[in-house]
């Protein structure tokens, strides 16, 4: 029989604070450290590391003592907390929880997406103020919709969009030919032409080296003045502050942000000032049972990694990302 490896799971008090994990592990004895815990002291001896709070920073700065750690996964779509030099540069698997957010996000896009076209927004500020705000609303039927990002999140977000008739357009790491969501799917070196056409840009691209203020000035001029920009994937893919000014200048007609450069955000930050942007708090990708979800994934893989198959989502440390097959 194969010995239990030692399972360090990062962000969790105790093993109860990960649904079911005992219940389908039992018998085996985790270390749990959280937030701003002792991760170097709990490090020596691991095998696997279970990341339960993705957008946890310490292990980095403990790496040193993981000589023992052979596979991190982390909950989370984005991998960018974990995926660290000496990690990258490592023979240790980083798998993700790629997949279980798709549908999720999907549904919060079309949301925003219709809320922006039809109103919402003025119109709840209209009913606290006991006001009768009537406007003119716009229809998503036939508009364009450039999802930048054509992952698994992309995908179903794109989907979603199809079916409301819109047509929708990706942006890859690459060019590749359309399918039955995408017409059109462009390479990177294609983005500012595609934003010339777009009414709707949506932003869900993992955040690597690369893509770091992948949207600032050139981007938002790009746009057309009426488009909407919504981001999905990490805040530190926009400039921000070239964001803000392309509201405030008219550049762009509105946005959308759930993910921010920082979070939560301060009081301070004048994106709670920024005209016509809803801040949404970091939570398109958040639903009921998800964190059930995340356990069952995890022991999916353990089993997989136990018995010596292939993984789930392991992820290319190259690019940063679980690639498309």
């Amino acid at each position: 029989m194969t010995p239990q490896p030692t399972i360090l799971i990062y962000g969790a008090t105790t093993p109860a604070d990960v649904p079911g994990l005992t219940t389908h592990l039992p018998g085996y004895a985790f270390r749990c450290v959280p937030e701003g815990g002792d991760l170097a002291g709990a490090l020596p001896g691991a095998e696997v590391i279970l990341g339960w709070k993705f957008n946890a920073k310490e292990l980095q700065s403990s790496w040193s003592n993981a000589k023992q750690v052979k596979w991190v996964h982390w909950c989370g779509a984005g991998v960018d907390a974990a995926l660290f030099p000496e990690l990258a540069s490592s023979d240790v698997t980083l798998t993700n929880a790629r997949g279980l957010f798709d549908d999720a996000m999907a549904e919060y896009a079309a949301g925003l997406v219709i809320g922006l076209a039809k109103g919402f927004w003025p119109m709840f500020k209209a009913q606290e103020e006991r006001r009768w705000g009537y406007a003119m609303t716009e229809t998503v039927a036939g508009k364009r919709a450039l999802v930048v990002g054509a992952g698994s999140i992309g995908t179903a977000m794109g989907a979603k969009l199809k079916a409301l008739n819109m047509e929708v357009e990706g942006i890859a790491r690459t060019a590749r030919p359309g399918d039955d969501v995408f017409s059109a799917i462009g390479g990177m070196d294609d983005l500012n032409a595609a934003l010339d056409r777009a009414d709707y840009v949506l932003l869900v691209t993992p955040l690597t080296e690369q893509t770091r203020n992948l949207f600032a000035a050139p981007q938002f001029k790009a746009m057309r003045s009426h488009a909407r920009f919504l981001n999905f994937g990490r805040g530190p893919l926009v400039v921000e502050e070239d964001l803000i000014a392309a509201l405030r200048d008219g550049e762009i007609a509105g946005a959308a942000l759930d993910v921010f450069c920082e979070e939560p955000l301060a009081v301070d930050n004048p994106i709670w000032d920024a005209p016509n942007l809803i801040v949404s708090p970091h939570m398109s990708g958040d639903f009921h049972g998800y964190f059930e979800m995340m356990a069952e994934q995890f022991v999916d893989n353990l089993k997989r990694y136990l018995g010596g198959q292939v993984m789930m989502n392991v992820v290319d440390k190259e690019i940063g990302y679980v690639p498309r097959h």
